[in-house]
């Protein structure tokens, strides 16, 4: 059950705005369909016939984005969209992501039909009250998201770190569970001519300016921006867009269809993350599965450090530092590129992440 996974299934709506939820629901349904099981997907109306079948995948579609009334946008008629969805899915389990009044739909819908819902945690706010809905009707949203978080028959985390706050600030217990990544295809290796990546979309809590700024410290490399505008968030990539043609060894790329994206983590040499806050970010092992290291300031489970898979640093100096040293030493680089490579590959195959859902599944 999501709200954008349809661009990341049919790569002929790959120009769609999507997130790493998206991503990730995505290689979940694949995985789950390999292991011999029925599954649908909710997702809200992007042109699709409603019951379309995409790579074994059965799409129920809700409301448009902007049906509905603004104020009352989980009531007639979205909630009716989305509550005859979720009937023609006639699921005996369903899986919801990312904290907010869908959560407490879906919590409704299945303690009505007598079935399951599993929730999963997607970003660490999702964890702490005052800062888990980003909505201009918080108090609504907010109340929908409690609703459904302490109704949910199953939490997943991505993190330890998640894990524990949901104790703390809920009184909720999880299970911490791996995310999934894509095996890459068997291509010729492509040439690594980006120096540098970074992948996110623009959104203020991504920081990009501050990625511009430790592009401008180094300016003998070349940098490439991948991110697409965030409703809500048009002023600030427009805002981007014009600092990264002002920047002469950056390249915006734009938002890139996800069929089309990991293409570019082959071509790095590093990958960064600027953000303030995260989940754990698909695109870590996007460049992890590829052996492209992570210089990152945030440190899911600190497994950057625990595992040698790139640079964990304090802030714009210290990345720049980092970057200057990994960039100027090969051997280092290589070293840290192999780690991760087995490291992904020993960890995030959907299939096994897929098999560890079903345990939970099994149990309730």
């Amino acid at each position: 059950m999501g709200w954008d996974n349809y661009p990341v299934l049919n790569p002929l709506k790959g120009h769609e705005y999507f997130g790493g939820e998206s991503v990730q629901q995505t290689l979940l349904a694949k995985a789950f369909r390999d292991l011999g099981y029925s599954v649908s997907m909710v997702d809200r109306d992007f042109g699709q016939p409603d019951g379309e079948v995409v790579d074994g995948v059965t799409v129920w579609k809700m409301m448009k984005e902007g049906d509905g009334f603004p104020g009352l946008r989980f009531f007639h008629p979205r909630l009716t969209s989305i509550h005859r969805a979720l009937s023609k899915a006639n699921a005996d389990i369903y899986f919801q992501s990312c904290g907010g009044f869908m959560t407490g739909v879906a919590a409704w819908f299945c303690r009505r039909n007598n079935r399951k819902l599993v929730f999963r945690v997607a970003h660490d706010r999702d964890c702490i009250p005052g800062r888990h809905i980003l909505s201009r009707v918080y108090w609504r949203d907010s109340m929908m998201y409690h609703y459904g978080l302490r109704r949910a028959h199953v939490i997943a985390a991505q993190t330890e770190m998640q894990k524990r706050l949901l104790k703390r600030h809920f009184g909720l217990a999880s299970e911490v569970i791996d995310m999934a990544v894509e095996q890459p295809g068997r291509h010729p290796a492509a040439e690594r001519d980006i120096d540098v990546l970074w992948v996110n979309n623009i959104r203020a809590f991504k920081r990009p300016d501050v990625a511009l700024e430790v592009a401008r410290h180094l300016p003998q490399y070349r940098f490439a921006m991948i991110g697409g505008p965030v409703p809500g968030s048009e002023d600030l990539y427009a805002h981007v867009q014009e600092l990264c043609d002002k920047t002469e060894n950056v390249v915006s790329l734009g938002q890139v269809p996800y069929s089309r994206v990991n293409s570019y983590f082959s071509r790095a040499k590093i990958l960064i993350n600027t953000s303030e806050s995260e989940g754990f970010p698909n695109s870590f092992l996007q460049a992890w599965i590829r052996g492209v290291p992570v210089v990152s300031f945030f440190d899911p489970n600190g497994f950057i450090a625990k595992h040698a898979l790139g640079v964990v640093p304090d802030g714009v100096e210290s990345m720049v530092q980092s970057l200057r040293t990994l960039l100027g030493d090969s051997a280092q680089r290589e070293t840290l590129s192999v780690n991760a490579t087995a490291y992904a590959q020993k960890n995030y195959s959907s299939h096994q992440v897929a098999q560890r859902y079903i345990e939970l599944f099994e149990r309730i």
